[in-house]
This record gives C-alpha cells, structure tokens and sequence, in this order.
C-alpha cells in the first residue's frame, strides 16, 4: 500500500493494543504518524518503534481525550508539526466494567467522555484539513454491539453502538466534501483493554480459550496485526468508493451463537 507514503495519519488510544500496532502498520508504509495516548512512556515506546519501522516522521502527544483542553491540544501539534491532516484513527476507548444495577453517573461520564464525546469533537476539529487532502476516518468499533449482550458491559457496549450510528451519521454528512467514514469492528482480541477488566491471569486464560472456541475461522483469537491489516485497507485507495460501513473482522465469529 504504496499511497500511505508521506501522509499524515494520526491515531488515538496509540500507547498499546490495537491503536499502537495500526500506529507500526502505517509506520512500515512510511507514513507520517501523530499518536497519542495517556500514557508517557509507552507511548515513546511505540514512538520509537514506529521510527526503527520505517515512518517518515513521528509526533507523539500525551492527551487524555476525555478532556477538551487535550483534543484541542492534539489538533493543533499535529497541524502545527505536519501542517495537514490524510487520515484519522478514532481508536481511544475505556472500558471499566458497569452493568444497570452497578452503574454510576461517573462511570457513565468517563465512558462516553472518552469512547464517544472525544471521538465526536476530535472529528469535528479535523473535517476541515481532512476536507483539504480528501481523506478519511476510520473509527474502531466492536462486534459487541450486534452480537454479544453481557451485563457488566452495559455502558461500554452503548459507547460503542453510539459509535456504530456515528459513523454512518457523519459518514453520510460529510461525502460531499469528499471524505470517507468507516469502521472496524473487530471480534475478540487479548489486549491491555481486557486485562484492566479482567484482573487474574487464571480468569484471562479461561476467558481467551472459551472465545477462541467461539471463532469458527480457525479456532482462534484475532491477532492486533489483522485488526490492523484491515484498518489499513479501509484507510487506503482501494477502499475509495466505500464509505459508511461497519467491517466485521471476526474469524465468523457473528455467525456463531455460542
């Protein structure tokens, strides 16, 4: 994918997981790339890492996109350094556990402030440089919201069933200025994002083996390189007519009832 030579991507939620491997794809195509996560050291890990990769320049930005002060900050660093903006990388999210019953006002605030509101206003404040270069946004979503219902992921699952409308929304809102929209919505996959939620080592084992038994294509996890081969795609030139859809990266795992 020879077109992400030079570009600017920038990608949120870049410190581990799936946002800093999608942070070393675009680094490997010789991109210019703008992370940005919360934590300090380990987004300067993935910073170097995405230089000994091959990016043609790499901006790294502590934020923490709950707070408004911070996507403002990220915006203007990033134009300020590259001075335009090809592709946005909506992938910041949280995810402490909270069902009905267990629910609070905070928990609501910090879920949406992060999964949701961020997301909203960091796209608000890039549609004018992505209108400029005719890029695009991918936005990372999960199969959560179609297939799997669990109780104590109440508020993460709304999060990001109101990312799944938000895509389309804005997708459609802005194709005449020709910008792209689309997510990703992968199906499991072992992160950090999952052991913050599930705290022993015995429990994560049992939880990876009971869902790599749901995955009919081959009986497997998904790794973050696929999630990432697949972001790549939509973010690309051969993706050029598509816009407003939500990808199911799942090993089939929305065709299992398990």
């Amino acid at each position: 994918m020879s077109d992400f030579k030079g570009k600017v991507v920038l990608v949120t939620g870049a410190s581990s997981g799936i946002g800093a491997e999608i942070a070393r794809a675009f680094a490997k195509h010789q991109a210019r790339v703008s992370i940005s996560g919360r934590n300090k050291e380990k987004l300067s890990e993935v910073a170097e890492e995405c230089r000994k990769l091959g990016a043609a320049e790499v901006l790294e930005v502590v934020a923490d996109l709950s707070k408004e002060n911070d996507v403002d900050k990220l915006v203007k660093e990033t134009m300020e350094r590259f001075e335009n903006l090809d592709i946005l990388i909506n992938n910041a999210a949280t995810a402490p556990l909270a069902s009905l019953e267990t629910a609070t006002r905070e928990l609501f605030d910090e879920i949406f402030d992060v999964n949701i509101k961020a997301t909203v206003f960091l796209t608000q404040k890039a549609i004018p440089y992505l209108e400029k270069t005719k890029g695009n946004i991918v936005n990372i979503s999960g199969l959560i919201t179609k297939l799997l219902h669990l109780r104590f992921w109440l508020l993460y699952s709304m999060s990001k069933a109101a990312l799944d409308q938000f895509t389309k929304t804005v997708a459609l809102e802005v194709a005449e200025k020709g910008i792209r929209v689309n997510s990703v919505s992968p199906g499991y996959c072992p992160t950090n994002l999952i052991k913050s939620v599930i705290t022993t080592s015995q429990e994560q084992e049992v939880f990876n083996t009971n869902q790599a038994a749901c995955h009919p294509l081959g009986k497997q996890n998904l790794s973050v390189e696929e999630i990432a081969d697949s972001v790549l795609y939509l973010a690309s030139e051969r993706a050029k007519m598509i816009t407003g859809i939500r990808l199911e990266v799942d090993r089939g795992r929305a065709l299992s009832r398990k």
